[in-house]
């Protein structure tokens, strides 16, 4: 544990979700590999597209319509629309194709549960804070697992933009009746999680290395009040076990 900054007067947790509570990169590459499976068996055109093919569409999308860039969902929907419409099928059967998809994607990106190890954690610190998610991805948090430990989950999408803007931090502080400095976020990312939540006057905890990667040096201006190796250093670092000894900064 290393500490920048001394937290203090923690009400509330929020938690990134993505690589922090979980390695999220399996389940998404399971899920891609299921969409291209769908779409090939329902929608046989598709063929003569590889991966790269849909990245170059979802960029030059992104580039027409920035706001698309704060809502993975929406992003991947027009993508896959559009797509299915330069592949050659009508609007009516891409729009069709595109909610089919989008649905078969969202499913088995969140078919998976968090682990048991993460969950008992999270009840623990639940006795303590209040308990939210601040994430920049789509997962289910109810179908992980995560219903009954967060309070709420906010995802950016319709004006609401990802971190780092201040966006969900300013709403999960409203929706908590808290001051921003009251906050402690928890994330994998120094630029989305930390910066995020330091220009939101929030304070923050640095997750490195992050679930199932390697250490990263900080290169961020606003470094995180704490930087921690793994979820449970928490119960020391806030001091909710009676039979731990605190670590002070």
């Amino acid at each position: 544990m290393r500490c920048y900054l001394r937290p203090q007067n923690i009400q509330a947790i929020s938690f990134d979700l993505d690589d922090t509570l979980y390695d999220n990169l399996p389940h998404i590459l399971n899920a891609e590999a299921e969409l291209a499976t769908f779409l090939l068996q329902t929608y046989p055109l598709s063929q003569a597209w590889q991966t790269h093919d849909w990245r170059r569409l979802k960029l030059q999308l992104l580039q027409q319509n920035r706001e698309l860039a704060h809502d993975t969902s929406a992003a991947r929907l027009a993508t896959l629309r559009q797509g299915l419409i330069q592949l050659g099928y009508s609007a009516i059967e891409a729009e069709r194709g595109a909610e089919q998809g989008l649905a078969c994607f969202y499913f088995h990106r969140s078919h998976f549960q968090v682990s048991d190890e993460v969950l008992l954690l999270l009840k623990r610190l639940s006795q303590h804070f209040r308990l939210i998610g601040i994430t920049n991805g789509n997962v289910d948090a109810e179908r992980i697992g995560l219903g009954d430990t967060f309070e709420f989950v906010l995802h950016p999408g319709n004006g609401v933009h990802m971190k780092p803007a201040k966006d969900m931090f300013e709403l999960a502080c409203s929706r908590l009746n808290i001051a921003p400095q009251h906050l402690l976020h928890v994330g994998d990312s120094m630029n989305a999680d930390v910066r995020g939540a330091r220009l939101a006057g929030c304070q923050s905890v640095w997750l490195n290395p992050s679930f199932g990667r390697v250490d990263s040096l900080p290169i961020a201006a606003l470094l995180p009040h704490l930087e921690i190796n793994a979820l449970d250093a928490l119960i020391k670092v806030l001091a909710i076990d009676a039979n731990e000894s605190r670590e002070h900064c």
